[in-house]
């Protein structure tokens, strides 16, 4: 075959197929780009059947792949896919789990009152924890040293590394039921009975206006995370009209933006703990800022995630990312 001959009568053809991957389209411009997109394909197999390489075969691929891209669309660049995670798909993830939050920090306030309560009302209690010196030393002393013994630096890194894990957990390991919770209850007993010691050494004053800081923004973060892990436990229990796979893949991707978030978040609140906490400032001072960092979190998570959620975003990929998903009826 010659392909200068080919290249000749098809140009016309070729051009047209060029000049529809440019152009705004009604279905009736769709179908003739589909049809001249499979005709010239055809073309370009037998262009390199016959002469392999040549100058109007790489011409014909160039006009394929645009026409290709019109019909399956390209990826955004970085830059907007960025913008858009961070203005619509992170708030819309964390505000459809805002009330599982609340019911979850409810709870986990419970439980750790009530620990503190139940251990610190009974000596005998408080004396199974460890000797009276040591009790004694750790309320006076290591629980206040904790956050001043490191660099600020070092000890916001380490509080922030290890508090992200603890988030990313909560929502990979989510779909078993049983991992946020698990955690859940260790840190609220855990916290409880710290309390219970404090409150033991007439210390409880000292240790709520320590954890106040930092904790308002931290625990937060620890129970969206819960939340959206346990979410995507639910998902699988009561998968509606998918089936439990489409149900994991869609609240999975969705749920895995909470904790891709979180880390952000959770940086904020480790240079509460590093910088804020530890530091010589009034204590108003420094429950303000903790609590102007939570209000930045929950403004972000009810109010821009309520716009978001409104516009119909969910938190998952858009549909050129994920794949097209199967419709169903009803």
């Amino acid at each position: 075959m010659d392909a200068d001959a080919l290249t000749d009568a098809r140009r016309a053809e070729w051009q047209r197929l060029d000049d529809l991957s440019r152009a705004r389209l009604d279905g009736h411009g769709v179908d003739e780009l589909i049809v001249r997109y499979r005709a010239a394909s055809a073309d370009l197999a037998e262009l390199k059947t016959s002469v392999g390489d040549s100058p109007q075969g790489a011409y014909l691929s160039t006009i394929l792949v645009r026409a290709r891209l019109r019909l399956t669309g390209a990826s955004d660049n970085i830059l907007t896919q960025t913008g858009r995670f961070f203005t619509s798909q992170l708030p819309a993830a964390l505000y459809r789990v805002r009330w599982l939050t609340l019911i979850i920090a409810l709870g986990f306030i419970a439980v750790a009152v009530g620990t503190a309560a139940w251990i610190a009302n009974d000596p005998a209690l408080v004396a199974t924890l460890g000797e009276p010196d040591a009790l004694e030393q750790y309320a006076d002393e290591s629980f206040t040293g904790y956050y001043t013994e490191n660099p600020a630096a070092v000890f916001m890194g380490m509080v922030w590394t290890n508090n992200a894990w603890i988030a990313m957990q909560c929502v990979l390991f989510g779909v078993t039921g049983i991992w946020p919770i698990y955690m859940l209850v260790q840190n609220a007993m855990g916290l409880g009975v710290s309390g219970a010691v404090m409150a033991a050494h007439d210390r409880a004053d000292v240790m709520v206006l320590y954890v106040l800081p930092h904790g308002m923004l931290e625990m937060t973060c620890i129970f969206v995370a819960a939340a959206a892990g346990l979410r995507v436990f639910w998902a699988w229990v009561a998968p509606g009209h998918r089936s439990r796979g489409e149900a994991l893949a869609t609240e999975g991707r969705a749920l895995a933006t909470v904790a891709i978030g979180l880390v952000f978040a959770l940086f904020l609140a480790g240079l509460v703990e590093g910088f804020v906490t530890g530091w010589a400032l009034p204590w108003p001072v420094k429950i303000g800022i903790g609590a102007a960092a939570l209000a930045i979190f929950l403004i972000y998570m009810v109010v821009i995630g309520g716009r978001a959620y409104r516009r119909g975003e969910t938190g998952d990929l858009i549909e050129y990312e994920a794949g097209t998903p199967r419709l169903v009826a009803g």
